[in-house]
């Protein structure tokens, strides 16, 4: 597996709670730039952890030159049969260090295409990057029919060659929401970063009278300027900002109320998160979003950057508890039905040994290398 990343995450949170319906089938090595919390899950699962010296996040093309060269020695070193890129960068790092090292299978996961995040220039040239890696992929797992549909309209994947294998958690890992506070608690968990959209947060928190205390986990570039905005729109008495958090399962247990701001999404694991432990969810209606999220029924969906849309719907959950505690019982339902960790496993296994016999690997080495891109 290779991920840009070993940092708090979305995608690297799907890539650590896959790792361990792996190892017992295969020979998996993990390799990232850092040795954060991907190193840690990598050692408990008993997968190899390689740490990455040249990969970056950010486009530069002397990194990125070296990262190729890198990523082509460590696959010539492994010998997988399998190479497993997940999100951008590392996605398109990974399958062309996997093609020129002639690895038989080569997989990309999305956690939610570049060009769909970005407008102008910015979009067009990540749309053809996607559709000059499409030949060298041997199969392509979105985390939700709405990534495959961008996809297939965009030409970046093939209807024959892609599948859709939600994200997923540990439901049974996380406690019901415990409550108890007279103060309506909400929390928001996500990188500081585009695409998520603190901005219209912020402007609909404003908007909201009912009495709620809101706690934000997460750190990113954007931090210092949402720090900013909540002195500047008069809001850091009921606003805090918690920075990078390990305890999520115990912060959403004290919660009330999940909101999720956003501009693009793949399928979010944070949402997932917050269902497994039985909070209502209010989120902004991108990506695969409404595949976790029933409006009105698990919670409430309000269209992009829209503050009024996101204020009425905080502030409805804010004003009734027992309302609350219905979306909630029910998205909890909803996420042991259909996003535990469990079926997840087994959909990549499956996938996995399916790709290998139509590479014709008559006896595979078992040997699995991945790569996966942090935060989206």
């Amino acid at each position: 597996m290779l991920i840009t990343l070993s940092e708090l995450g979305g995608a690297q949170t799907a890539v650590a709670l896959l790792l361990p319906g792996l190892v017992g089938q295969f020979e998996v090595t993990l390799a990232a730039q850092g040795s954060g919390p991907l190193h840690d899950a990598a050692e408990a699962a008993g997968a190899r952890y390689v740490e990455l010296r040249h990969v970056r996040r950010p486009i530069d093309p002397w990194h990125d030159a070296l990262a190729l060269v890198e990523l082509i020695r460590l696959c010539r070193k492994v010998r997988p049969d399998i190479v497993h890129a997940h999100s951008s960068k590392m996605g398109v790092l990974g399958r062309l260090a996997a093609w020129i090292a002639r690895v038989p299978v080569r997989l990309l996961t999305v956690h939610g295409w570049s060009f769909a995040a970005y407008d102008g220039l910015a979009g067009r040239f990540f749309l053809w990057i996607e559709r000059l890696m499409r030949p060298l992929t041997t199969a392509v797992v979105c985390v939700a029919e709405e990534t495959r549909e961008q996809g297939l309209a965009a030409r970046t994947c093939d209807l024959r060659r892609t599948v859709v294998i939600p994200n997923a958690v540990d439901v049974r890992s996380f406690s019901a929401m415990s409550g108890g506070s007279s103060t309506a608690q909400i929390v928001g968990v996500g990188r500081f970063a585009y695409p998520k959209d603190f901005t219209t947060l912020l402007d609909a928190l404003t908007l909201v009278a009912a009495p709620c205390h809101v706690r934000l986990a997460g750190d990113g570039p954007a931090l210092p300027a949402v720090a900013a905005a909540l002195t500047r729109n008069g809001l850091s008495h009921r606003v805090e900002l918690l920075g990078a958090r390990d305890d999520i399962p115990e912060l959403l247990a004290r919660s009330d109320v999940f909101v999720l701001s956003s501009r693009s999404e793949g399928f979010p694991v944070s949402v997932l998160e917050a269902m497994a432990a039985g909070l209502p969810v209010v989120a902004t209606d991108v990506g695969g979003v409404a595949e976790a999220v029933e409006d009105g029924e698990t919670g409430f969906l309000v269209p992009a950057a829209d503050s009024e849309a996101l204020a009425r719907a905080l502030e409805r959950l804010v004003l009734d508890g027992e309302l609350r505690r219905r979306l909630g019982a029910a998205g909890r339902a909803r996420a042991l039905s259909l996003f535990d960790v469990s079926g997840y496993r087994a959909a990549y296994g499956e996938l996995y040994w399916r790709e290998l016999r139509r590479s014709s690997a008559a006896e595979p080495r078992r040997r699995l290398s991945a790569s996966t891109e942090p935060g989206e």
